[in-house]
């Protein structure tokens, strides 16, 4: 299987030295998974995109430091982007930024939430009843943990979506728009040190007490693998004849 890694952003170059960038991280997760696969990174943080949809058999949405409301050139055009994503039905995944923006290009709603900084390892509760009717998420578990990071939030869904799992502190943790679009607010490509360095890099925007508790939270062992087995599998189940014929989508 051929994913496009669509690159949002890059990691703080002070950090890069001891975890690398984020396609090393994606390309880490994803083959801890399936070795078989190969990645491709398109940073469309510089506007590089591939020259046909086709390029790839599904693509990652990465995450960003950025707010997919943040009135910025690129920012507009990758929205327009993923929508020819959904309008082409291509299998797509979106992680925090890019959960949020599937959100925000389909007509749903992305703001800062009132509860502040989510940090370290969050728990979200899968939807039973949507649990039982996907066969990807087919798990013994109700719940799972990732490492999170962010302050924006989906606070309403666009149409033909459906919630996968919740908490009380991101009530829209993971959801799905129509049959190939899957979003999800935690990071499966994070490491647990990665998460420590990050937060400790963003003590003049984080408050003090939440740090501590983020960082305390990272005691735990988060579902990462679980997470990625899920994602490559609704790639895989949603994956589109090889060869159909597509426009260029450079937006």
């Amino acid at each position: 299987m051929r994913i496009g890694l669509l690159l949002c952003d890059d990691v703080k170059p002070e950090l890069q030295s001891t975890h690398r960038n984020y396609p090393d991280m994606f390309e880490m997760t994803l083959k801890k998974v399936d070795p078989s696969l190969s990645l491709h990174c398109y940073r469309v943080i510089d506007d590089e995109y591939p020259a046909s949809i086709d390029e790839c058999d599904g693509y990652v949405i990465s995450g960003s430091r950025y707010s997919v409301y943040d009135d910025l050139p690129w920012i507009k055009r990758f929205e327009h982007f993923v929508r020819t994503l959904y309008e082409q039905g291509k299998p797509t995944v979106g992680i925090c930024f890019g959960h949020q923006m599937m959100a925000q290009a389909l007509g749903g709603k992305v703001e800062r939430s009132e509860k502040g900084w989510g940090v370290g390892i969050a728990t979200s509760n899968l939807s039973a009843e949507e649990k039982v009717s996907q066969p990807w998420l087919q798990s013994l578990k109700p719940d799972f943990s990732l490492v999170v990071s962010h302050q924006d939030q989906v606070s309403q869904l666009p149409p033909d979506s459906t919630t996968l799992a919740s908490s009380e502190f991101c009530p829209i943790g993971m959801f799905t728009v129509g049959s190939h679009f899957l979003a999800i607010q935690g990071h499966p490509e994070f490491s647990r040190a990665y998460s420590f360095d990050l937060m400790e890099s963003r003590r003049d925007r984080i408050p003090g007490e939440v740090i501590s508790r983020g960082q305390a939270s990272l005691q735990q062992t988060p579902d990462a693998e679980l997470v990625t087995q899920w994602l490559l599998d609704f790639l895989k189940a949603n994956q589109t004849s090889p060869g159909k014929p597509s426009p260029s989508t450079k937006p």
